[in-house]
């Protein structure tokens, strides 16, 4: 099968899933804020959603350099399916609590962890390596249309009908992304896979760490993810709230709120790649933070809803450009039989960073109020950009020689 169309049933599946996850990424908060509205629980169940891919991401790249990797993901959004319809019918029984909600949001985060993860590893696998920079863009719009242009609305719209009814959609997306894999045919195992029964857990996992060790420009982009997803996630944790309670809009202007986000962030994935043909991926990769923290920053003192949902468009639309090229680079640059492992160190460093952003900034919204902490988040970024310039100085002749042989190994 020619690989083109392994990428359109992988992004076919992606666009469902993440339909589903868009769906559940605003009825969550929005159940969530019908039975609290302390800051701090709320941002803290943004935070449990994310602490699976701390407490997990090693273990779930091991696992990835083990199986066959549509397989895993096939499996893993087969089991989303289930938790969410479990979660459903809770919701129709009046029976969620916030702690309940927290425990639910800790069990999906862990089997995202093995959808998300295997996404991300067959990418190099269907598609050659100068198309790496393409196929992100792509799997990042579709991201952005499946949870923010369509998932979005559609949880707070359906939500509004009935609580449930996001619950049993998010959970009927996930269910048919399951059955799509079916038709990725092909074998998605690595021909250099690790044996289970040969190799500890401990000497894989090192395997994988000494290989990041060595690369000075691998652990530069780690670093620099890492610090754009804590300085964003101390105001996007909030960003319910800043809509409720900052600009008075309803639960279901929320979704129309968080479309123009998604709008934004579809159109930083069609600019990225257009945008790296013309200028250095250093100086994109610097203006984009800039530009994330002038979104942030500027949002933290606007009063009209519109302008601020534009502004949020802004930093949709420079975050994800930033995404786009570190997930090409890290595509580019690990071996295809290391990816799993190293992914699971890149998703626990950076994953891990945005549950504490998240609780920083419940904090901090605790103590200074909504606002302020997207005036602090935003001067954090802008600051952040100059450090990517500085980070990326020795290396920027290497950032901007992506293309070359294809480095897949599966078949």
């Amino acid at each position: 099968m020619a690989k083109d169309n392994r990428l359109v049933w992988l992004l076919g599946s992606s666009a469902l899933s993440n339909l589903g996850d868009g769906i559940g990424k605003v009825a969550f908060p929005l159940l969530a804020v019908s039975v609290t509205r302390d800051p701090v629980l709320i941002a803290g169940l943004s935070a449990t959603a994310f602490l699976p891919w701390l407490l997990f991401s090693l273990i779930t790249g091991v696992l990835l350099d083990r199986v066959d990797r549509r397989k895993a993901m096939l499996l893993a959004n087969a089991a989303r399916a289930v938790i969410v319809g479990g979660l459903a019918v809770l919701v129709l029984a009046d029976a969620t609590t916030i702690w309940l909600l927290y425990a639910f949001a800790l069990v999906l985060g862990t089997v995202e962890t093995v959808a998300d993860s295997a996404a991300q590893a067959l990418i190099p696998a269907v598609v050659e390596r100068n198309g790496l920079e393409s196929a992100n863009g792509k799997l990042q719009s579709v991201e952005i249309v499946g949870q923010t242009f369509l998932g979005g609305p559609l949880g707070s719209l359906t939500f509004a009908v009935f609580a449930a009814l996001p619950f049993l959609l998010n959970s009927a997306g996930f269910a048919i992304a399951a059955v799509l894999l079916v038709l990725l045919h092909g074998r998605y195992k690595p021909k250099a896979a690790i044996d289970a029964a040969a190799a500890p857990l401990r000497v894989q996992l090192t395997e994988g760490l000494r290989w990041l060790r060595g690369n000075a420009l691998m652990v530069r982009l780690v670093i620099i993810a890492a610090s754009v997803a804590l300085t964003s996630e101390l105001a996007q944790a909030l960003l319910v709230l800043y809509a409720v309670e900052d600009l008075g809009l309803t639960p279901a202007a929320f979704g129309l709120f968080a479309l123009v986000g998604g709008v934004g962030g579809l159109l930083g994935a069609w600019l990225a790649p257009r945008l790296t043909r013309r200028i250095s991926r250093r100086t994109v990769l610097t203006l984009a933070t800039g530009f994330c923290g002038l979104g942030f920053g500027l949002m933290s003192i606007v009063r009209d809803p519109i302008l601020a949902s534009g502004l949020f468009g802004l930093f949709a639309a420079a975050v994800v450009v930033i995404n786009v090229i570190l997930g090409a680079l890290r595509g580019a640059l690990v071996p295809e039989h290391l990816f799993g492992r190293v992914l699971g160190v890149w998703r626990t460093v950076v994953w891990g960073a945005i549950p504490v952003g998240a609780l920083l900034g419940g904090l901090l919204a605790d103590w200074l109020g909504t606002r302020a902490v997207f005036g602090v988040s935003g001067a954090l970024q802008i600051l952040l950009g100059g450090f990517v310039w500085i980070a990326l100085d020795r290396h920027a002749a290497e950032v901007d020689s992506l293309n070359g042989e294809p480095v897949s190994e599966t078949a």
